[in-house]
């Protein structure tokens, strides 16, 4: 959050604030929701071999302040997991607060991007048309700002909406959308959305859909029931035959589900971080695991290149200030962060981070429990990994 929220609303903001219910939440999903696997195939796990450096000691030059020791970036963000591949092997690997390298955690809305992915594997093989409004697959959503709205709207985060009538605040919705899918995180006296399918229901456009970069969940869960419509197949059936299954996951993963038993397809996805890195090899290996082509080669190496003109070339993170340069881009509901490394990034709130360097030789899983408070100043992850690479790369002589 970038300013205190209305004294009515403040019962929204207590994720943003208290690191104890943030770290309570990240690492416990199936404990506090029922969930749905997705499966990890029945192959044995692909080994990711180790080739460890000594990363501890490298300083990180930040843009608002003194350099800091790695360890230093990692404990101001709360990092519970940090897996760093390079060239494919396991560089530096560390564990915190409890977490192990069999725990689940939390990926927030780096879920997005895995979600973003399979859609782009099912246009790819012509199942899904991207031009399509929403209505043509989800006829339930006519009158909503999501069924105005094509389906590439919803990949680039191309809708205008406000929730049942309430001024739009992308934070306070956020905390919003995690009481309409766990009834143990509503306030007393809840009387809203029950499940996901009420709370997209409630949505109404403000502005013309395909004009203006607004970051929502809705999006994300339109599009999941897209995909659940073309296919017939749940959230994590679809994500596991697609992509999971095909990795060599070490554990199956997990989405929590609503009231109505729907994935919470924007953020409600745990995995381990060592299986994150996996998926991040893979797409740094253009979509290919071993010799075999997971992703097809024309999606994976257009995540970076295939950004539409337009307003996805011009974004900002959520939590940047409005005034800010928006310096980024966004594609199929992936981070582009136009730096000099090819570099993009699935990326959840609280310090979830999959980030891939193809120019870089360089995957970065990252799991934490940041408070989201305007007192609490972001950790540099991004920096951090772009550094690593940089330092990488000089000491093998690439």
């Amino acid at each position: 959050m970038t300013e205190t929220p209305p004294l009515g609303d403040l019962k929204w903001a207590r994720g943003y604030t208290d690191p104890a219910w943030v770290r309570r939440y990240t690492a416990a999903g199936r404990e506090i929701s029922p969930s749905r696997r997705v499966w990890r195939g029945a192959a044995p796990a692909r080994e990711l071999p180790a080739g460890p450096h000594d990363l501890d000691s490298l300083e990180i030059s930040t843009s608002n302040g003194p350099s800091l020791k790695l360890p230093e970036v990692f404990a101001a963000a709360q990092t519970d997991a940090v897996v760093v591949l390079h060239r494919g092997a396991v560089v530096h690997e560390r564990y915190f607060h409890g977490t192990e390298p069999h725990t689940p955690h939390f990926n927030a809305s780096a879920a997005k991007s895995y979600l973003g992915l399979a859609a782009a594997m099912l246009a790819h093989e012509g199942l899904l048309d991207r031009t399509a409004l929403v209505t043509h697959y989800v006829p339930e959503l006519a009158g909503t700002a999501f069924g105005e709205a094509r389906v590439d709207h919803l990949l680039h985060m191309g809708t205008q909406m406000s929730y049942a009538g309430r001024r739009f605040d992308k934070s306070i919705e956020a905390q919003r959308y995690f009481a309409v899918v766990g009834p143990q995180l509503r306030p007393y006296g809840y009387s809203g959305p029950a499940c996901i399918r009420e709370h997209l229901a409630t949505a109404r456009t403000t502005g013309t859909p395909g004009t203006e970069f607004r970051y929502e969940n809705g999006n994300v869960e339109a599009l999941a029931e897209v995909l659940r419509r073309i296919t017939g197949k749940s959230t994590s059936a679809l994500l596991g035959e697609l992509i999971w299954s095909h990795l060599g996951a070490e554990e199956d993963a997990y989405y929590i589900l609503d009231g109505e038993g729907v994935e919470a397809a924007c953020g409600g996805f745990s995995a381990t971080a060592r299986d994150v890195a996996r998926l991040g090899e893979m797409l740094r290996r253009v979509g290919a695991v071993g010799e075999r082509q997971v992703v097809p080669e024309a999606v994976a190496s257009t995540i970076v290149s295939g950004v539409p003109d337009g307003y996805p070339r011009r974004v900002r993170f959520p939590a940047a200030p409005p005034d800010s340069p928006a310096m980024l881009s966004y594609h199929d509901l992936w981070w582009v962060l136009n730096d000099p490394y090819d570099s993009f990034m699935a990326s959840g709130i609280h310090g979830q981070r999959l980030f891939v360097s193809p120019r870089l030789d360089l995957v970065v899983a990252h799991f934490a429990s940041q408070v989201m408070s305007p007192s609490v100043p972001p950790a540099p992850l991004v920096q951090a990994f772009q550094q690593i690479g940089v330092h990488l790369n000089t000491a093998t002589g690439a």
